[in-house]
């Protein structure tokens, strides 16, 4: 009998067929077309470093007539009834569980994250289009504001054509964490991948077409960022740019959007500190900080990457950390066993060892790992997980956002240097506080520099909560309504009751 891991190398070569037929076009207009240029690219494997597929490079002509479509289609769809809307969302719904599993081979295949993780990713898109399709009925409602002689009322209208512009960390959950609430509103939409792992969004364009979105309403635009991504900001008939990348990318689209005023939602870059004092429940604070760095092989924004620890249990701690993280496995993502796959690119690969050297320059241990994993001349992108000690944060290592499986222990003395060594860094996404002091708990919560704290507990998502970050980790939030002040336009109108007296001039 099969292993499950065996299984799994099997659907992927299956799937994979479709891919290597022919290079990965565009979706525009509800179909699948090639690109207008004769350019392509290589989609490179992150378990071996060769070609997994070619992909269409989406030049001036094809950002546009993927834009024109959205821009022609927007009025039908932003005037169907969010009853029907919720209808055919949660149809979509339907159609990425039919899916999961090629869903979860593909995106493990692409960005190397571990199936472990991957099989979920269909049943999280899969909740988000279906909460967003239960808010479409509602989604332009407004509030009634009575004044004394007119009565106001506000409600929401959906903002136009937009594009989602998403990363190659885990692509299919959170493009649908963008392209759901844009649907949901009313919106057209232009979704441009990450040109490092671009399999699973033709399969989101599919699904959504036989779950019945019209065509033109959502539009895929494969290609690079600096041409694909650079037209698709600047096209005068996107209305809003909903961008999840790095912090110096988001500056540039919105420099791009500035001459046709585009409306931005940027989810940026973090260093966040999971804060763990002297009486925390240290098993559990242990659990949550092993995971919040290396699952997802530590590519996620939230994740914990500063690990501030209280100086009386420091070395006790580390210790125990650096136990666990030298056990982590590390292996091909379709090994159900593997807990961290190959990073998405060799570039990526570079940036995150380069490190290694940049911490020892500033007088830091590496503690574990900060080596290649695999046996050498593998071509694939696999790196032991790693801890840094002996740090402090004006390093490097403790400022810069590294986004790999990589972790920086500092000590502190007490609360006050807690919070000012988590809020001293550029970016702030989310921070992590542990201590069984509810008062001290709330104390810090409220001093970081964080869009999302978390107490006692590791990132644990609740689809109505707002999510995003301050400083240099992004503008605007996810979530709940929080999306629709994104995507929808709110208008007041105002009715006279006729009481009031109308100025004259000229009488």
């Amino acid at each position: 009998m099969a292993s499950a891991f065996e299984t799994n190398l099997a659907t992927a070569e299956r799937l994979l067929t479709r891919f290597r037929d022919r290079p990965l076009g565009h979706f525009i207009d509800g179909r699948e077309v090639p690109g207008q240029s004769e350019r392509l690219f290589d989609n490179l494997s992150p378990i071996d470093g060769g070609i997994i597929n070619r992909v269409h490079a989406g030049n001036a002509a094809d950002v546009d007539a993927a834009a024109t479509a959205a821009q022609r289609a927007f009025p039908a769809w932003a005037a169907l009834p969010g009853t029907e809307r919720k209808r055919i969302l949660h149809r979509v719904a339907d159609g990425i569980l039919a899916r999961a599993e090629e869903i979860a081979v593909l995106e493990s295949l692409d960005s190397g994250q571990p199936i472990r993780f991957m099989s979920k990713a269909a049943e999280r898109a899969a909740e988000n289009f279906r909460f967003f399709a239960d808010r479409a009925p509602d989604a332009a409602n407004g509030l009634s504001l009575p004044a004394k002689d007119h009565l106001n009322f506000t409600i929401r209208q959906a903002l136009g054509p937009v594009a989602v512009i998403t990363p190659w960390n885990t692509p299919f959950m959170l493009s649908t964490w963008k392209i759901a609430p844009a649907l949901a509103a009313g919106c057209t939409v232009v979704h441009k991948p990450a040109e490092w792992s671009p399999l699973t969004a033709m399969l989101l364009a599919e699904i959504m077409a036989e779950a019945g979105v019209p065509a033109g309403v959502a539009n895929l635009v494969n290609g690079l960022g600096e041409e694909a991504g650079k037209l698709l900001t600047e096209h005068p008939a996107i209305k809003a740019v909903a961008f999840v990348g790095e912090s110096t990318t988001g500056s540039h689209i919105m420099a791009q959007g500035a001459p046709t005023l585009k409306r931005v939602h940027f989810e940026l870059g973090g260093k966040n500190p999971v804060v763990v004092f002297d009486d925390a429940d240290l098993d559990r604070a242990l659990d949550a900080v092993v995971f919040m760095i290396y699952s997802l092989n530590g590519q996620r924004c939230t994740s914990s990457s500063r690990l501030l620890v209280q100086s009386g249990i420091h070395d006790a701690f580390v210790e125990r950390l650096a136990e666990r993280v030298a056990r982590i496995r590390v292996g091909h993502p379709l090994d159900p066993a593997t807990e961290v796959g190959p990073l998405v690119h060799e570039r990526h690969l570079n940036k995150v060892l380069g490190y290694c050297a940049i911490a020892q320059a500033d007088g830091a241990t590496v503690k574990v790992g900060g080596v290649r994993a695999g046996e050498a001349g593998s071509g694939g992108n696999y790196v032991r997980p790693t801890l840094f000690t002996g740090a402090n944060n004006r390093m490097r290592i403790a400022q810069e956002e590294i986004f790999g499986p990589v972790l920086t222990a500092i000590p502190f003395k007490d609360e006050a240097e807690a919070v000012a060594v988590a809020n001293d860094v550029a970016y702030g996404l989310a921070g992590y506080v542990w201590t069984r002091d509810v008062s001290r708990a709330n104390r810090v919560a409220l001093k970081l520099d964080a869009g999302m704290v978390w107490i006692n507990s590791e990132n644990n998502r609740h689809l109505p909560t707002p999510f995003g970050g301050m400083k240099a980790s992004g503008i605007g939030r996810d979530g709940g309504d929080y999306s629709f002040d994104f995507y929808m336009e709110t208008k007041n109108i105002c009715v006279a009751l006729d009481t009031h007296t109308v100025p004259k001039l000229g009488a």
